[in-house]
């Protein structure tokens, strides 16, 4: 049987979703459900002085509302425990004041969707407006208005860390470069909003949770600590989930508040965010201000680094929301050999919604600002920023790389990645055609990120697998599908492994009682560790069969070898038995002694692989409106050996559309009073088909050592390696006019008035 790694197979999840047979939260429709609305905060900062609910509370339908008080023996939001990071009081409900717009104050439940909402607008509240800052900077400031005055400051945690000896080294520096780059707030935005379905006492389970999420064991766990409940009493189900990207990874106020009262009233309880709701408070990312300082000696060898990141909490902490901030602590030196560095991250509350990780989830904010650095100290050298990157490489046969970060890298070849773009790119004859457009006056531009980040950094994952009755095989993975195709890839494992056709495996994902642990899929991990739990549970069962197939074959265990479809003995193809005749044995079909075909295993290798790649990028701007349009793409990943490259190329371009979006024209902007101020998708500009640009992708392979696929991940790499490529290339467009730096999202206004101050 042909391996099925390595195939452009597509993905089994297709024809359902294709067809609109896909089962979303919205389409639970337990018996006699009820339904939840909210009253949330109009304000960014103020005290509930007076709440009426008693229009609410006699509205036809209402069952039930609730405030801050009625909840007061429920929990806070849980939150991922950080020794490092101060965290405020986060009830389900406001308790007399509120530090953001979008914060529920009561809690609305009746027999339908619309008598719920029509109850929550009849809530009277009256509010002491208070003093508030919305951006992380000015958050800082001696003078700032405190967003809980139970905190001495707005400061949620500052971390450090150095390496070498950064004073001197830039004390001694033939040339420096300095640059400032924000990374602007931007909104998830997936396909499905988020959605819960609480439903009371199914027998095994005193609740069963229907939840959009990327982690449902998580949600369990974290369900669990909120209510009083042990986590096997929960049953949680994540069915078809329409994207997350980080932003559906942990238990909201919505989530604990339908849970409590399924409880509580016996009945179901629904609740699906409108999408507006789903635009002001689900948990948004980036908003990270960085400040990057490059020392180089004259011939371009960077010798010193400092990087210093202000990262905007908004004023709670949701599950991850912590845990952006901290990647620059490791990632911060990219793929260059920089002996000294000093980073220095902190966390701040605003009067904001809060933030949280979103695909890249503090990744993408570094290489940005690194890869920035290193263009406008190819500037100040007056060196290629090919040749920059070239001369600080870190070089393929000094891996594993230990950096002055003490990150410690697997595998790479950052030179090959490079080249291959440039070949595919036609770089020589590229700049050619730059620089005569230039001569004619036009503004081009060619801009390169070449970018290494961590991928499955947080704990292991759980595979289980099984061989049924029938002799086909079934997969419980602890991973979760949100979009990533592991219906596919994860069969194509477990199919090479047990020398079994691809549609012989199904893959189960989603539900905590199908397999007791899991982790869930965020952070570029579920083939590296999911796939290796599939691979080492894969591995166990094919033992405990070859035990059987060597008694039916009436031979050793040792002259038992794994064929397609089952085994056989070693030189003699003939004598042979399918995975079905195993079976039948193991189930007890022919008297013998049952043995079980199946196995669970934690795959867990303590540590970071480090994918990496080279994406680039050609703009043109019109001098007149200051239009970006980028013309191409080019992007080059390594994420070790590939199991689908069908769907890598699938998440590949699912990142580049979001990191184009990001480039140039998303961005989640508020007043600073901290007032939305792109609450919509009419505000809020999000990319469509006709913004894309024409792709070039293509990969190369260095596996790691450190999982049995030698797979790495790639589902951010898009959002990592594009928007520095698609910045430099403005800037390099620009140049000509004297403008060395621009934040991101280059909006046609934004690029017009740097033209115009540059003519000026």
């Amino acid at each position: 049987m042909a391996a099925a790694i390595g195939k452009r197979i597509r993905r089994v999840e297709d024809p359902r979703f294709l067809t609109g047979r896909g089962n979303y939260v919205e389409d639970v429709q337990p018996k006699d459900p009820l339904y939840l609305a909210f009253v949330r905060s109009p304000y960014a900062a103020a005290r509930i002085t007076r709440l009426d609910v008693a229009a609410a509370k006699s509205a036809p339908g209402v069952v039930l509302v609730a405030t801050g008080d009625d909840t007061a023996n429920l929990a806070d939001v849980p939150v991922i425990p950080l020794p490092f990071a101060k965290v405020p009081p986060h009830p389900p409900l406001a308790r007399g004041r509120v530090a953001c717009v979008g914060y529920p104050i009561v809690a609305v439940i009746a027999e339908t969707a619309a008598a719920a909402q029509d109850a929550a607008d009849l809530v009277e509240v009256d509010y002491e407006p208070e003093a508030s800052v919305a951006s992380a900077e000015a958050a800082l400031a001696a003078d700032a208005p405190k967003v809980h005055p139970s905190l001495d400051s707005n400061l949620c945690y500052v971390l450090k860390k150095d390496g070498g000896d950064v004073d001197r080294a830039f004390a001694e520096a033939e040339v420096t470069a300095s640059v400032r780059v924000d990374s602007p707030r931007v909104a998830p935005i997936a396909l499905e909003p988020r959605g819960v379905v609480a439903v009371p006492g199914d027998g095994a389970h005193k609740l069963t949770v229907w939840v959009s999420s990327q982690a449902p064991h998580g949600v369990r766990f974290d369900l669990s600590r909120v209510l009083g409940l042990n986590p096997p009493e929960i049953r949680v189900i994540a069915p078809d989930v329409g994207g997350g990207f980080g932003a559906k990874s942990g238990v909201t106020p919505e989530y604990i508040l339908a849970s409590h009262y399924a409880l509580e009233l016996n009945r179901p309880v629904k609740w699906a965010a409108s999408r507006s709701e789903d635009v002001q408070v689900t948990t948004q990312g980036r908003d990270m201000l960085i400040y990057v300082d490059l020392a180089a000696k004259r011939d371009g060898t960077v010798t010193g680094l400092k990087l210093r990141c202000i990262s905007n909490m908004g004023a709670q902490l949701h599950s991850a929301s912590a845990i952006p901030p901290t990647f620059i602590l490791n990632m911060g030196l990219g793929c260059y050999r920089i002996p000294n560095v000093r980073v220095e991250t902190m966390a701040v509350f605003t009067n904001t919604p809060s933030t949280g990780p979103y695909r890249g989830a503090g990744r993408p904010e570094s290489v940005l600002a690194l890869e920035r650095g290193i263009d406008r100290l190819a500037d100040e050298l007056g060196m290629d920023p090919l040749e920059v990157r070239r001369k600080n490489f870190i070089q393929p046969d000094q891996f594993p790389f230990t950096t002055a970060l003490s990150a410690e890298y697997d595998s790479g070849d950052y030179a090959r990645a490079l080249d291959k773009a440039l070949d595919l790119l036609d770089y020589s004859r590229l700049v050619q055609e730059r620089d005569a457009a230039r001569a004619r006056g036009e503004l081009v531009g060619i801009g390169v990120s070449t970018f290494v980040e961590p991928a499955g950094s947080i704990g292991g994952e759980t595979g289980l697998v099984r061989v049924e009755r029938d002799g086909r095989v079934t997969l419980v993975t602890g991973a979760h599908s949100h979009g990533q195709g592991h219906e596919t890839s994860f069969a194509q494992v477990v199919a090479d492994r047990m020398n079994v056709a691809v549609d012989q495996v199904r893959v189960i994902h989603g539900d905590t009682a199908a397999i007791d642990m899991g982790t869930g899929t965020f952070a570029s991990r579920s083939m590296m560790l999911g796939g290796g739990a599939a691979v080492a549970a894969a591995e166990q069962v094919v033992e405990k069969a070859r035990r059987i197939a060597a008694s039916q074959l009436e031979a050793t265990v040792d002259d038992v070898v794994p064929v397609e479809g089952g085994f056989a003995v070693a030189g003699a193809a003939s004598r042979r038995v399918s995975w079905q005749q195993v079976a039948d044995v193991a189930y007890g079909g022919n008297g013998a002694d049952a043995i079980s075909l199946e196995a669970s295993e934690m795959f867990d290798p303590k540590r970071e692989m480090w994918p990496f790649g080279t994406h680039l990028a050609v703009v043109r701007i019109d001098r007149e409106t200051g239009r970006v349009l980028v013309e191409r793409i080019v992007a080059v990943d390594d994420c070790g050996n590939v199991v689908n490259p069908l769907i890598v190329e699938g998440q590949v371009h699912g990142g580049i559309a979001q990191a184009v979006g990001q480039a140039l024209f998303e961005e989640v902007v508020y007043d600073a009073a901290g007032q939305l101020l792109s609450g919509s998708l009419g505000d809020y500009a999000v990319p469509r088909a006709a913004d894309m640009p024409p792709l070039v992708l293509d990969h190369t392979v260095t596996p790691t050592p450190f999982n049995p696929l030698g797979a790495k991940g790639v589902g951010e790499a898009g959002t990592n390696g594009c928007p520095p490529a698609i910045a430099n290339a403005v800037i390099d467009a620009l140049s000509p006019l004297g403008v060395t730096h621009l934040d991101l999202p280059f909006t046609p206004q934004r690029v017009w008035e740097a033209i115009q101050s540059a003519g000026t």
